[in-house]
């Protein structure tokens, strides 16, 4: 397959390279600063693939002629601009057409850039030969300063059907009336710990406590990972889902999340479905740029 040049664009981070028949290579990648400037912002969300392109060219190799951008939400994929409301980050991007400026900085045609939803194309490069292992019917989840999401169907993401929630986004999901990004996200694990506490201590540190024993600190991560296990087992078991893979910065403490999301899904139980597996993402920060390309591949 002709090389495909990825972008993975976190809330503070974003990174590139490219892919060629499976595999990464011309990793770049930098700092970003959400709240920044626009100007200052479009240079940082650009660097990183023209470094790549230059590295391509450099070791002798065409520089990719299509590339595909894995980002947040809100954002209007097709368009290739968003309006960002609702989340506490690039409101200096607010309708700019991202396309165009990565076009020019790429020196690329027009329509030679695509964007796909980050969580989408996590779960599509965890598919194959991550965590997910070849489920015929798999949910991915990104859990950090929100929840993202994806339903795929034999390795590729689906946006209605039974079990379903709304274009795929469990963020629509309620816990006891509220969203359910108000009670499963980084900044609400870490405010319901504040107000048992009166301690402002990361999610890495409360889980650190869960971890080492703390009562409190367990308390709230097995409440937080009940809430979404018991919002998330409708869809689980209305979709059939074989495995449920878990993404983003709060997987790195599996070993204290797991345990509870995994029961409130009812892995194992009575009236699950069986033989559902619910686990950690097995690739880290690659499986988006390995998604976003395979995810340009299924057309």
């Amino acid at each position: 397959m002709a090389p495909v040049g990825v972008v993975d664009v976190g809330g503070g981070h974003v990174t590139a390279g490219i892919v060629t028949d499976g595999r990464l290579g011309h990793e770049h990648r930098t700092t970003l600063d959400p709240h920044a400037p626009r100007d200052d912002l479009l240079a940082r969300l650009t660097a990183p693939a023209s470094d790549a392109a230059r590295a391509s060219l450099a070791a002798g190799r065409p520089a990719p002629t299509r590339w595909v951008v894995a980002l947040p939400g809100p954002f209007d994929y097709e368009a290739g601009s968003g309006s960002f409301v609702g989340v506490d980050k690039f409101a200096a991007l607010a309708g700019v057409d991202l396309r165009a400026r990565f076009e020019e900085a790429l020196g690329t045609a027009p329509a030679s850039v695509r964007f796909v939803n980050d969580a989408v194309a996590y779960a599509v490069g965890e598919w194959p030969s991550g965590a997910g292992a070849g489920a015929s019917r798999m949910i991915c989840l990104t859990l950090g300063t929100g929840v993202g999401s994806a339903f795929l169907v034999d390795g590729r993401p689906v946006s209605d059907g039974p079990g379903v929630p709304s274009d795929g986004n469990v963020h629509t999901l309620t816990v006891e009336g509220r969203p359910l990004e108000e009670t499963v996200s980084t900044p609400a694990l870490r405010r319901r710990f504040t107000l048992r506490t009166g301690d402002a201590l990361t999610v890495e540190r409360i889980c650190a406590l869960a971890r080492a024993g703390d009562s409190v600190a367990s308390e709230v991560v097995t409440a937080t990972f009940t809430a979404l296990g018991d919002a998330l087992r409708p869809c689980v078991d209305a979709f059939g889902a074989e495995a449920v893979v878990v993404g983003g910065g709060v997987s790195r403490s599996w070993d204290v999340v797991g345990a509870p999301l995994a029961a409130s899904l009812g892995q194992g139980g009575p009236g699950s479905t069986p033989g559902l597996v619910v686990v950690p993402g097995t690739l880290g920060d690659h499986a988006p740029l390995l998604g976003a390309a395979r995810w340009a591949e299924q057309g």
